[in-house]
């Protein structure tokens, strides 16, 4: 697997060093306990809200406005540079020219221009994006993170359905700060590290070892049977915890065993065509996953998409990759929408932050590039009665900073939460009691709701 990385250096394998990928990566039996627990802890409300699942696009390391969203045709060369704007289907909305497929249907989504916060490293803006929560703390551009639950264990323990998958993905890695906090473990994401555009396509934990197909597996099943009339050390009303983790692993085998789940993820069951409108590229076969897994029940799915921390040759670089992107968002929205789903799915593309309006060249570096810049950034949201042709704010002249409807992360998070039922002035508690706020301001997004 190709191993992106932003400017301070720190990977995926860098997580799997520390051990966070067994940790926060989300194992079987963890991501039960979640659905478990989740469907144990609600408190019967009906939700009214439209959307009943999200699948968020994480473009990992801060995508630049200027060269997607919200191009600045009269600034000067050095704020506007290389790509020329084009038209968009809602008058007078201009994208970057490679946006092509967004741009003609940009009357299916709406854009937000205006959002802006203060924390203009990686670590601390990726926090506050997944989780509606400024750092606590400063930190540095590498941490990892977490003083919040982010949107998808959130969504895990407030939305969980009951349905054979767990309630959060993360594919193929987990967001730094895209765990669950003080929810626990059992709220992490299930992590698909592996590629639905290969051939051998399969699921780790989802699927039958090769080595033990055929009645092996079910003979170390019935082994693990007898092993289990063993007396406990204590009864279940004590809290042994090998009682609850004879469920969960009952529950494994039922998930390994389940048709509903080995179809969801049977991506090859997909038409030709609806693979290639996706792309035929690991993030346009992430989306495509994505999209059977909103079939199958599960309310969020995050498809991370790292490598947007372009300070060197980000021209060169997005030339190659935004008219593929570009046809994979836009294949998601529209894929949604005619099989009338994109009313009951919320469809997210965001980073931690935009890029400065001058264009820079680092020490080394001779291909110029933009710089971290969290005065302003373009957000994309679709779905969930989200009305379409909507632009929300602006920014200035040059892009330096928002400037029309001024918005905070809080406001953005909040709006997700509300459209998926979730009251975000709702009051969390520690495992030690301590209250904590769900969003320190629950304020929504009234034009998109």
């Amino acid at each position: 697997m190709r191993v992106t990385q932003n400017c301070e250096g720190t990977s995926r394998r860098d997580c799997l060093r520390l051990g966070l990928g067994g940790l926060f990566g989300g194992g079987l039996v963890n991501a039960l306990q979640a659905r478990d627990v989740a469907a144990s802890s609600g408190d019967g409300a009906k939700r009214l809200a439209k959307a009943k699942s999200c699948i968020l696009i994480w473009m990992d390391g801060g995508p630049t406005h200027f060269e997607t969203f919200d191009p600045k045709p009269e600034a000067p060369m050095e704020i506007r540079g290389e790509f020329e704007p084009i038209a968009t289907k809602v008058a007078g909305v201009q994208y970057s020219q490679h946006m092509t497929r967004l741009a003609a249907s940009l009357d299916k989504y709406a854009m937000i221009r205006s959002i802006r916060h203060d924390q203009g490293n990686h670590g601390a803006g990726n926090h506050y994006m997944m989780t509606g929560s400024p750092t606590r703390i400063p930190v540095g551009c590498g941490a990892f993170v977490s003083f919040h639950p982010s949107m998808g264990s959130v969504v895990a323990k407030e939305c969980s359905t009951g349905a054979a998958l767990p309630g959060y993905f993360s594919m193929p890695q987990m967001s730094r700060s895209g765990g669950p906090n003080f929810l626990g473990a059992k709220y992490a994401p299930f992590v698909v590290g592996d590629d639905p555009n290969n051939k051998n396509f399969r699921v780790r934990d989802v699927a039958v070892p090769l080595d033990l197909l055929g009645d092996r597996f079910q003979r170390r099943n019935d082994i693990r049977k007898l092993v289990d009339r063993m007396n406990r050390f204590t009864d279940e009303t004590a809290g042994d915890p090998a009682v609850a983790n004879d469920e969960y692993y009952r529950q494994g085998m039922d998930l390994v065993t389940s048709t509903e789940a080995q179809a969801a993820f049977d991506i090859s069951k997909e038409k030709d065509e609806v693979r290639d409108a996706y792309g035929r590229n690991p993030l346009g076969q992430r989306a495509l996953l994505a999209r059977r897994l909103v079939e199958a029940g599960v309310p969020f799915i995050t498809v991370y998409d790292g490598g947007w921390d372009h300070h060197s040759d980000l021209f060169g670089a997005l030339t190659t990759r935004l008219p593929s992107w570009d046809q994979t968002v836009a294949a998601l929205i529209n894929d949604l929408d005619q099989r009338g789903l994109l009313e009951s799915t919320l469809v997210i593309a965001m980073g931690e932050f935009g890029r400065t309006p001058k264009i820079s060249t680092l020490s080394g570096q001779t291909k110029a590039g933009r710089d971290h810049w969290a005065n302003a950034m373009s957000v994309l949201m679709a779905g969930g009665g989200t009305p379409g042709g909507t632009v929300v704010g602006a920014t200035d002249r040059n892009g330096y900073s928002a400037n029309e409807r001024v918005l905070s992360p809080e406001n953005l998070v909040s709006t997700i939460y509300t459209k998926l039922g979730i009251d975000p002035n709702k009051i969390l508690y520690t495992p030690q009691g301590r209250p904590s706020h769900l969003v320190s301001d629950p304020t929504t997004i009234t034009e998109l709701m």
